[in-house]
């Protein structure tokens, strides 16, 4: 098995004085040999909105997956964001994923309601809006979803490959597991342990089955925070400093719903290994640095670590 490595671009405000620093950044990666680089998604703070970052990146480089982790399709009018997606697989010649959430009970609502979109109802939102997606790519003129119903759709921007840019899901509940494997392309949830990966992967695939789907027809990743440090005790502190900073939450909190690891690069490397080894295919690392500076120090630790062990270059 080959896994991809892929690294979160720190697009939030608080880590650069500089947005232009962030392309240079994602031209980093790809130059360090990274698969993907990723933009997330929130009007929880200041950022370099995700899909402007990645329309960015497109012309600059050439190898690298663009990808955003996750967006929040909630917080944009349909129609528009399906041209904005189009536009930027164009760009890159076919080099985007999208992959999408829903938001977070007790922290997304107060987004919903800026965004003038009912918090109810979400899931069924998340799913129509993917589907309206893919009709207006393919040149469909009418949509009627459960929630979503359009009729005398405009011609819109196709999308680069048939069928669109491959759409992946957020998220490990039991629901989103069965719509990842009946709707979409992929699964990019972040577990926090390989074990309760392990079992969400199977309950995606058997979803898959039932849906008369193959059984490859889900790419399975993992969305992991990473610290590459020498001494556990120091980066478990830096961890909690990070959660306190992103989430308002301790790392004792935070570590028992997501996956998190910060210790020298062979604690790293084994963390990641066992992930992979449930099965997990593209890895995208979120680095749990305060700085782009120490961001782009941890760019190239982390891809020094190499792969883990049953990956080949």
């Amino acid at each position: 098995m080959n896994t991809r490595l892929g690294v979160l671009l720190p697009t939030n405000h608080s880590q650069w004085n500089d947005a232009r620093r962030l392309v240079d950044f994602g031209v980093r990666a790809e130059r360090l040999g990274y698969d993907s680089v990723w933009a997330n998604d929130t009007l929880l703070g200041a950022r370099v909105e995700p899909l402007a970052m990645l329309a960015a990146l497109a012309p600059v480089t050439e190898r690298v997956t663009l990808g955003t982790a996750a967006l929040l399709p909630a917080f944009r009018r349909p129609v528009t964001a399906a041209q904005e997606l189009a536009s930027i697989d164009h760009l890159s010649a076919g080099r985007l994923v999208v992959t999408v959430g829903a938001g977070f009970p007790g922290r997304s609502e107060a987004e919903y309601a800026v965004s003038e979109v009912p918090w109810e109802r979400r899931f069924g939102r998340l799913d129509d809006t993917v589907a309206l997606w893919r009709a207006l790519w393919a040149g469909e003129r009418e949509f009627h979803g459960k929630v979503l119903r359009f009729d005398g759709l405009p011609d819109s921007t196709p999308s680069y490959r048939p069928g669109g840019p491959p759409i992946w899901l957020g998220g490990a509940g039991p629901s989103a597991l069965e719509r990842t494997g009946r709707l979409y392309d992929g699964w990019l949830p972040y577990p926090p342990d390989p074990a309760g990966y392990h079992a969400g992967l199977q309950a995606v695939r058997r979803a898959a089955g039932a849906a008369g789907r193959p059984g490859d027809a889900v790419t399975p990743a993992l969305f992991v925070t990473v610290l590459v440090i020498d001494d556990v005790e120091r980066g478990e502190r830096q961890l909690d400093a990070y959660c306190r900073a992103t989430y308002g939450l301790p790392y004792e909190t935070v570590r028992t719903i997501q996956a998190m690891v910060a210790g020298p690069a062979e604690r790293v490397a084994a963390a990641l290994n066992r992930y992979t080894e449930a099965g997990a295919e593209h890895l995208v690392c979120r680095i749990a640095a305060p700085t782009l500076d120490a961001q782009l120090d941890q760019l190239e630790l982390i891809a020094g670590i190499g792969r883990p062990a049953t990956v080949s270059r």
